[in-house]
């Protein structure tokens, strides 16, 4: 699963600790950071971007626990970043030819 979430883009720490909060439900961070072997540091760097990414929640209760969101969501929001960056791509596709013809002409030995 570790591999399959890295082809996916998370990287492999990210994995980790999704992986981790899934199985072992609701934990706060000393807890994951123990039982993953990882510094304090490197783990609240890859929690805080789990949650930007909404792949990972925050309880407001103290201590804070941390829990994953269901993996069925993550393959959802996967897909619509992937759809979004296909789109955007298709957006811009004439203006990069565009602009792939105009640095290309000047190096060309036809022109």
């Amino acid at each position: 699963m570790l591999k399959t979430l890295v082809n996916l883009g998370f990287t492999e720490t990210d994995a980790q600790v999704y992986v981790y909060l899934a199985t072992e439900g609701p934990q706060k961070a000393s807890n994951i950071a123990e039982a993953l072997n990882m510094h304090r540091q490197q783990l609240y760097r890859s929690l805080k971007k789990l949650q930007n990414k909404g792949i990972v929640n925050a309880s407001l209760e103290y201590p804070v626990r941390f829990s994953a969101v269901l993996f069925e969501k993550i393959l959802d929001l996967l897909i619509k970043a992937k759809m979004e960056q296909q789109q955007a791509l298709q957006e811009s596709k004439e203006e990069l030819l565009s602009t792939w013809r105009s640095i290309t002409k000047k190096d060309s030995p036809d022109s």
